[in-house]
C-alpha cells in the first residue's frame, strides 16, 4: 500500500469527456470498496490476535494463581495461631455505650 497520497489528474478532469469522467469515478470507487476489504480484513487479524493475546493472559494469570494461593496459605501457617491484624482493630467492636471523641467542636 502505498504512503503518499493520490493528487487527481486535474488537467485530465478538467478536459475529459462525461464517459472518460464516469469511468474515472468507477475505477476510484472500485478502489476505495478494495480499501475497505482490506481494512475489514485487517480489523478481523487485529481482533483475533487481540483475542489471543487475552486468552494466553488469562491462562498466565490462572496457573499463577493457584501459586499464590499455596504461598499464602503456607504463610498462614507458619504464623502464631492468634496473631492479630490492623483490619482487627479498625472493624472490632466498640462500647456503644461510651461516646468516641472526633475532635474539639
Amino acid at each position: 500500500m502505498p504512503g503518499s497520497k493520490m493528487q487527481p489528474p486535474w488537467e485530465f478532469l478538467l478536459t475529459a469527456s462525461r464517459n472518460s469522467l464516469q469511468s474515472f469515478e468507477l475505477s476510484r470507487l472500485s478502489h476505495a470498496a478494495n480499501l475497505r476489504k482490506e481494512i475489514g480484513a485487517l480489523l478481523d487479524e487485529w481482533l483475533d490476535e487481540n483475542a489471543c493475546a487475552m486468552l494466553a493472559r488469562w491462562l498466565i494469570e490462572k496457573h499463577e494463581r493457584p501459586l499464590r494461593d499455596t504461598k499464602a496459605a503456607r504463610a498462614d501457617e507458619s504464623l502464631p495461631p492468634h496473631r492479630h491484624s490492623v483490619s482487627d482493630n479498625v472493624f472490632a467492636k466498640g462500647d456503644p455505650a461510651s461516646p468516641v471523641n472526633r475532635g474539639s467542636a
